[in-house]
């Protein structure tokens, strides 16, 4: 249940990154109002996550999640680089978080 708790925690993550690119530097109420309450709601979802998980193993994918997920969505979203050395930097977070996962004891 934990490493679910974590992978909505970096939906969230994701989502309130993104946002902070609709907010105008926070100027604007509503998108500001949804980034920082999805930041709150990310950072409490990994705050129960870490009750059972490390807490580095925990904080650690669940920072890549957000990496992956921002840089992706600023590539579909906002037409950001897509040349190879930046995918292949993505793919070793990737790798980073899966082998996270596979060598956490349950």
């Amino acid at each position: 249940m934990a490493w679910l708790i974590l992978l909505v925690a970096g939906v969230f993550e994701v989502a309130w990154a993104v946002g902070l690119k609709y907010t105008n530097g926070l100027t604007r109420l509503w998108p500001s109002v949804f980034t920082v309450a999805g930041g709150f709601v990310s950072f409490f979802l990994l705050a129960q996550a870490a009750k059972t998980l490390p807490i580095g193993t925990a904080y650690a994918v669940w920072t890549g999640m957000g990496a992956v997920g921002t840089a992706a969505l600023g590539i579909v979203l906002f037409d950001e680089a897509r040349d190879w050395l930046r995918l292949a930097c993505i793919a070793l977070i990737v790798v980073g978080i899966a082998g996270l996962k596979l060598g956490t004891p349950r």
